[in-house]
């Protein structure tokens, strides 16, 4: 039901014809709506004590290593530090779409800090992917998201791959989660290699130095306090672990639902509802996504501070259902059951798992 849903509402929206003109005021009405009850308004108290807490904690855990010493109990710490730098990445994010201070230049200086000075992953690296990415989400050949290494998305990914890439593909629904405890190290690999690249900008190059310096620093507190082993052991972990919380996070926001063609034209709100998935729990989901599970809400306000989603979020749905916009949204476990089948439905039988004949026609 999940998947002929998606491909309906998106071989609708080719059938159209031209969608533009038709729908072209929809988003302009409902963004009009948000903006005269004052749901775009800035909340600093909110993030100020977000990150306040956010700063204990990191503290807190460090304080931790060092009481506990030369103790595989660390271990234990190695996990709560990367919840810790979980819940950074997405006070990092929040600031990188201006949702914390009107002043863009706060902002961006408060997720360079955060992202690069705590995390020690390039603010701007991240920024410019995310960014195409808000601009065509699941979009062939557009979004960075779905032209990743590892992961094949598309058919034609698949049947391409050989050797060792074709074992993992065969099997990538199966290795989502393994794959996942890479994702830390992978966005380190990616943050560094953009930051100290030829041609980096200044505001690039400062952030560089911010991240030399936390990892350096990181590195050399980590050893000077454990012996090799435990510290290996502490640094293994503490990447595995954030890496699965960032991964799980942002996995089922889009992963699973309709793949757009990379001619396609599609009308805003459309392109970011119909791709998009919205996962529901209630506060301890809040948290644990750090307000990325109202992803349909993000996606059409990016700069809508993350406590306002919950508040809006009826008011889309509503919109959404009167003018026929599918608004997918489900359990965590649901999403990723879901995604597990899509990886396989490309990996393993290598087909396309949103086939429909007028979407086929508007692919190359």
């Amino acid at each position: 039901m999940y998947d002929r849903t998606g491909v309906f509402f998106l071989s609708q929206l080719v059938a159209d014809g031209n969608p533009q003109q038709r729908f072209t005021n929809l988003y302009t009405d409902l963004a009009r709506t948000v903006r005269e009850l004052g749901l775009l308004r800035r909340r600093p108290g909110y993030y100020w004590t977000r990150i306040g807490l956010v700063l204990a904690a990191f503290a807190g855990v460090w304080v931790g290593v060092g009481l506990l010493g030369n103790s595989w109990l660390q271990l234990l710490m190695a996990g709560a530090f990367a919840l810790v730098l979980t819940q950074v990445a997405f006070l990092s994010h929040d600031s990188s779409h201006r949702q914390i201070f009107k002043s863009a230049k706060w902002n961006d200086w408060t997720a360079r800090v955060l992202a690069g000075g705590l995390i020690g992953i390039s603010s701007a690296w991240w920024k410019s992917k995310h960014s195409r990415h808000h601009a065509a989400p699941n979009q062939i050949q557009h979004d960075p998201d779905i032209d990743i290494g590892v992961v094949a998305f598309t058919p034609e990914h698949a049947l391409s791959r050989t050797g060792i890439r074709k074992w993992l593909t065969d099997r990538q629904g199966w290795l989502f989660f393994p794959l996942l405890t890479l994702e830390g190290l992978s966005l380190y690999v990616s943050s560094v290699t953009h930051v100290f690249r030829r041609g980096a900008n200044k505001a690039e190059r400062v952030e560089g130095a911010l991240v030399l310096i936390r990892i350096s620093s990181y590195l050399a507190l980590l050893f000077y306090l454990l012996p090799p082993g435990k510290a290996f052991a502490f640094l293994g972990l503490q990447l595995a672990v954030f890496g699965v919380c960032l991964g799980g996070t942002f996995a089922p926001n889009h992963t699973g639902m309709p793949l757009v063609p990379a001619t396609m034209k599609i009308d805003f709100l459309r392109r970011q509802v119909l791709m998009s998935r919205n996962i529901r729990g209630g506060v301890m989901i809040d948290f644990v996504m750090g307000g990325l599970n109202y992803q349909i809400e993000h996606h059409l306000f990016p700069s809508m501070p993350r406590p306002t989603l919950k508040v809006v979020q009826p008011i889309v749905r509503e919109y959404c259902e009167r003018h026929g916009v599918n608004y997918t949204e489900m359990s965590l476990m649901g999403s990723y059951k879901v995604i597990v089948d899509f990886l396989n439905n490309v990996g393993l039988r290598a087909r396309d798992p949103w086939q429909c004949p007028l979407v086929t026609a508007y692919r190359g």
